[in-house]
């Protein structure tokens, strides 16, 4: 196997964990030189994920690694990405490892957060494939953008609260807010379909889970060309525990009953009043939304 450069780019909060020191380690005795970054404060992601890009041109990166959660994902190859020209490939691969609290994406790519030492060597290891990723208004995201209802009760269901009841915060959250966020409204049209109305939750996948665990595009591929639109629409009053249990518990085989879900290259969003949309759960409010797929724009170690 031929020695590899790897780059991680390190969320500063998980700095000091014993498990990421011991993982460079192991990753270092295998051969391989590691570089770290480690950051301090707002904007330090997408400079280093931009100075890897500039230093990759006299000293070689061969994998760039995210050490963080989805946030972190996003940020890195968003930086890398608005370094580039438009289309032009990245002259490296990305990896993560996994160290978020949810771990939503790389939970798809089936890594195991409680194992960053082999998270890590599988970056150091893992054969590079070709990955798409997501656009919303030109801004990127690699696993999901999600908005509406469903997105503002995992945003603001008190963290302390999560601890206590786990995933049934959501749905005491949800059910108990119900009347104070109210439901988002708006017009979807893609190829071939529209529809209007007011919905709960609306997904765009090109991972399948978001909000830690909750699998609003059960099906969706990184590398089939598409993204998964799943939208929700907002049911009765007296079915909305109903749903919001579905969603929030992440029950694959009921979410088909209550969705409507298509698979699609680009898709354009207007809703009567501004939505927050969370890409890999970075804020974006707009009323007007462009979606595109790009496929193949990078490539992933997965």
């Amino acid at each position: 196997m031929s020695k590899r450069h790897l780059r991680l780019i390190l969320n500063g909060k998980s700095a000091g964990r014993a498990d990421v020191r011991a993982a460079v380690d192991a990753v270092r005795n295998m051969g391989h030189e590691v570089s770290v970054r480690v950051t301090y404060e707002a904007g330090d992601t997408e400079r280093f994920a931009l100075e890897a890009l500039k230093e990759h041109q006299d000293k070689k990166i061969d994998v760039l690694v995210s050490g963080g959660g989805d946030g972190t994902i996003h940020a890195v190859v968003d930086g890398v990405l608005d370094g580039l020209e438009a289309e032009e490939k990245p002259p490296f691969a990305f990896a993560v490892l996994p160290l978020g609290t949810a771990n939503d994406f790389a939970h798809h790519i089936r890594l195991d957060p409680s194992d960053i030492v082999s998270s890590f060597r599988f970056a150091a290891r893992g054969k590079p494939k070709p990955t798409d990723i997501g656009t919303v208004n030109g801004r990127v995201f690699v696993n999901m953008a999600t908005g509406g209802f469903g997105t503002r009760v995992t945003a603001e269901t008190d963290p302390n609260l999560k601890k206590l009841l786990g995933g049934a915060a959501y749905l005491f959250t949800g059910i108990n807010r119900f009347s104070e966020l109210a439901a988002c409204e708006g017009r979807i049209e893609t190829d071939g379909f529209s529809w209007e109305g007011a919905f709960m939750a609306l997904a765009i996948g090109n991972g399948r889970r978001a909000g830690g665990g909750i699998r609003l595009c059960p099906t969706a591929e990184l590398d089939d060309g598409f993204l998964d639109l799943t939208i929700l629409p907002m049911p009765d009053r007296n079915r909305v525990t109903e749903f919001l249990s579905i969603v929030l518990e992440g029950d694959t085989e009921r979410i088909p009953e209550i969705a409507i879900m298509r698979k699609v290259k680009s898709l354009r969003i207007e809703a009567d009043n501004q939505v927050q949309v969370n890409l890999d759960g970075e804020p974006l409010h707009a009323s007007k939304l462009e979606i595109e797929t790009h496929p193949a724009r990078i490539e992933m170690i997965r």
